[in-house]
């Protein structure tokens, strides 16, 4: 036999606020502008983030496999300088590879793609979290199904991958609120009770050592039935980003985190990097 020390990734999953907005100086990213950077300090700098965005979908999961990236300003209707925002972080072909590997090996056919280029749930929240660029990123898309229980194994083959010596973060970037209307619309108790119950529900539900595993990953497979829940998403793909991060995680979040963004309870979710003792039979 064969006996090793397998490294997980350590595992994130934030809201990344409204479109440009957080780089901008608007007011309502304010605590988010400094939540990130106090992560950031919190975790050690990895060597590679794997990031998977809300703001990707494909039919078939898909990962960034260019050196070099162009970024996609995928909002519109913003001032001039959010379109000439810069985050020239490096690609990381090889990782890639190594990831799309290790998915189809659990059964999830994956796609690798040389022309994608980083969207603003990637760039934004790194500018903040990152601001020199300096930590090569590939992306990982959600898929189109929005299948709860399908990210979750998502999430469950990411951690398989034999990470030698390599530091990785795992960033889902979502928004644990994220109703279009209610954004816009004049704040009232209805919107701010609604946005609560759901919120305390997903801290409770992440971060509570009283669930068992099975419960939690239940939770979060019937997502739509927590209070408030399709209220709160009427789509879920700034919520899948989670299930891919529990997933790979596998337990109670190490830190949760509660901050206000554009009016809105949001949630962040940290999981420090875990050691797993392997032992393997040697052929």
């Amino acid at each position: 036999t064969i006996s090793f020390i397998m490294n997980h990734p350590t595992v994130l999953f934030i809201s990344h606020g409204g479109g440009p907005l957080p780089l901008l100086g608007d007011p309502k990213h304010a605590e988010m502008n400094e939540m990130l950077p106090k992560i950031a300090s919190k975790i050690p700098k990895p060597d590679v983030i794997l990031m998977l965005s809300a703001h990707w979908e494909e039919d078939i999961p898909t990962l960034t496999a260019a050196s070099d990236p162009p970024l996609i300003y995928d909002y519109y209707g913003f001032p001039k300088e959010s379109y000439e925002i810069q985050y020239p972080a490096k690609g990381q072909p090889d990782f890639a590879r190594k990831l799309k590997e290790q998915l189809q090996k659990e059964g999830i056919k994956t796609n690798l793609s040389f022309e994608r280029g980083f969207d603003h749930g990637m760039f934004v929240p790194l500018k903040i979290m990152y601001p020199n660029a300096d930590i090569p990123v590939v992306q990982l898309s959600l898929a189109t199904s929005l299948d709860p229980e399908f990210h979750i194994a998502m999430g469950r083959a990411i951690r398989k991958l034999p990470y030698a010596g390599d530091n990785v973060l795992l960033i889902g970037s979502g928004f644990s609120f994220h109703n279009m209307k209610a954004f816009f619309a004049q704040p009232n108790t209805d919107i701010t009770q609604k946005n609560r119950d759901f919120d305390n529900w997903l801290q409770a539900t992440m971060s509570s050592k009283d669930i068992s595993e099975e419960d939690r990953q239940k939770n979060l497979i019937d997502w739509n039935e927590a209070p408030s829940a399709e209220f709160c998403h009427p789509r879920n793909e700034h919520l899948l980003p989670l299930h891919v991060c529990y997933g790979a995680a596998g337990r109670a979040s190490d830190e949760a985190f509660s901050l206000q963004i554009l009016d809105k309870q949001a949630s962040m979710f940290l999981w420090n990097a875990a050691q797993d003792n392997c032992v393997e039979q040697a052929n």
